[in-house]
């Protein structure tokens, strides 16, 4: 609350300041927010004053003369900010949750391509392709979100463990004969296609069988075409520091931006290890490189359980392959000792999808164990038989959590994707990310000043990607832009209740189209998918 009155108090003073300093011809527009409390992404002072769109295009930001008729929204009290972008987006992967509709892209399934988790967060565009994962073929994921719209925006990464799968497979080796340059040429022909630059997701088979050379021979070929690496890094807990200085190793020698995906410390043992991480950064940025990172505002993570509870040369082959190894009795009495070892070093793991168990969805291993009266190595393992294992581990600090939201090259992201209730009781991030950063640790408690936060959702992931037409309240720019009540934005969603959408926004423009409109869905398929415009092979 004292956040609010401080928002407002800090832009009434300067719409003062603006009101004697502007002046500007008369402007042609179809919509114009009035009295808002305008915060431009870029993370200067807000002010009051006015938005004026026509088309997709905002045409005027301050205080101006409209030329004509045009409708007017009173915005007095309510803040207008940039759409945010969500810089790591899960939304390209094939998923079985939403029923009906076998083997296809959450973003391009009927139910969930309206993507309303991210509308009502403000969200106007995503990024996909994370953690080396997602849709391989760049120019056909771009012509199929353009022939099925979705409500948001659609900005493609080249996943490398996709490219790895596609040349080698699932084998823990070396590339061999010509394995690399086919490599090559399968990120050269994603980046013509319109890729922002490549990720990968060390933690991750196969891409976490490639070596820091092979990762920069690849991220070269992005350099050259003025792309951006990002990485869900080797490790994000014993070996922290390690795997984010390999990052900044491959950003320098493959000449382009490094990005840290979802930046935390797992694991009780590591906490506050962020900080001496984020030295390497800042170091790094003093020296000229561009190294930038993201989080969610949460201090659980997700992923599959076997990745949480096996490491990656444990999972070679993939599913099929691990399991043969967990029906062995010999190799299941190999693999004790390291999942319980795993187990331990975690603390709470939620099951968040266990195709297999379906009456564990929504229940930590431990309590299922002792509901059950079974071991929690025999649940794990019951739980790593199962197709499509999924969890929450709640294995990171709070208080690193709020020190890494202050950091200024540090974007907001959820690392979720578009969602429909399902039977799946996954991370709560899909539907609450962006105002619980802003409502929540902005408004509330006051953990950073509202310009700082809407700029890490929105001017700052604009930075990171090369977005030269969003981010941004500016004249010129693509009319992509969010207004909310600083009262009512927050999140619902929870661990136990994921899918409780968010509050708050009460108009939301999307290339222009009124995709929420006083509070209520309105064009849910206003989004296009963004192609990074040429770039010479240099």
């Amino acid at each position: 609350m004292l956040g609010m009155i401080w928002l407002r108090t800090l832009a009434t003073t300067v719409s003062v300041v603006l009101l004697a300093i502007t002046c500007r011809a008369a402007v042609r527009a179809d919509l114009v927010f009035i009295n808002a409390t305008v915060v431009d992404g870029s993370g200067d002072a807000p002010f009051v004053g006015d938005v004026a769109v026509r088309g997709d295009r905002i045409v005027a930001v301050g205080r101006f003369d409209v030329a004509g008729d045009c409708q007017q929204i009173d915005s007095a009290g309510l803040v207008i900010a940039p759409g945010f972008i969500d810089l790591h987006n899960h939304s390209d992967f094939v998923v079985d949750e939403v029923e009906g509709e076998p083997d296809v892209r959450a973003i391009t399934a009927e139910k969930t391509r309206p993507s309303a988790c991210y509308l009502t967060q403000g969200c106007t565009t995503i990024v996909t392709g994370n953690c080396g994962g997602g849709a391989l073929d760049v120019d056909a994921y771009y012509d199929e979100l353009a022939a099925k719209p979705p409500g948001v925006n659609v900005a493609q990464l080249i996943p490398q463990g996709a490219v790895r799968r596609a040349v080698i497979g699932e084998t823990r080796r070396a590339p061999e004969g010509d394995e690399l340059d086919r490599m090559r040429s399968l990120v050269e022909r994603g980046m013509q296609a319109g890729a922002w630059g490549m990720t990968t997701g060390l933690q991750y088979v196969p891409s976490s069988y490639a070596d820091t050379d092979e990762l920069v021979a690849l991220a070269t070929v992005v350099g050259r075409y003025g792309g951006i690496y990002a990485s869900h890094i080797r490790d994000e807990g014993d070996t922290l520091v390690e795997s984010v200085a390999e990052l900044i190793d491959i950003a320098r020698r493959g000449g382009l931006p490094g990005h840290v995906s979802h930046f935390k410390a797992s694991k009780r043992r590591n906490w506050g290890k962020v900080r001496a991480a984020a030295s390497l950064i800042e170091e790094a940025r003093a020296a000229g490189l561009r190294v930038t990172a993201d989080q969610y505002p949460y201090a659980a993570s997700s992923t599959s359980i076997s990745a949480m509870l096996l490491p990656d040369e444990e999972r070679e082959g993939g599913r099929d392959a691990l399991r043969q190894r967990l029906d062995d009795p010999t190799e299941v009495q190999r693999l004790r000792p390291i999942i319980e070892a795993s187990l331990d070093a975690r603390g709470r793991i939620m099951v968040a999808g266990c195709p297999d168990h379906p009456a564990w969805v929504g229940r930590m291993i431990r309590e299922i164990a002792q509901a059950e009266g079974k071991p929690n190595f025999d649940v794990c393992l019951a739980i790593l038989r199962s197709s499509a294992e999924q969890g929450v581990s709640f294995s990171m600090s709070e208080a690193d959590v709020r020190w890494v939201m202050r950091l200024p090259w540090a974007a907001t992201a959820s690392d979720g994707g578009v969602k429909v209730k399902s039977k799946a009781n996954p991370h709560p991030r899909s539907f609450g990310t962006f105002p619980r950063k802003v409502g929540r640790f902005c408004l509330e408690e006051e953990v950073l000043p509202i310009e700082q936060a809407v700029r890490s959702c929105s001017g700052l992931p604009a930075d990171i990607l090369g977005l030269a037409d969003r981010g941004y309240l500016r004249d010129g720019m693509v009319a992509d832009l969010v207004v909310f009540d600083p009262g009512t934005f927050r999140d619902h969603a929870t661990f136990q209740s994921p899918y409780e959408a968010s509050t708050g926004v009460r108009w939301l423009l999307v290339n222009g189209a009124i995709a929420i409109r006083d509070g209520e869905l309105a064009n849910t398929a206003a989004g296009r998918p963004l192609r990074k415009p040429p770039t010479s092979d240099r």
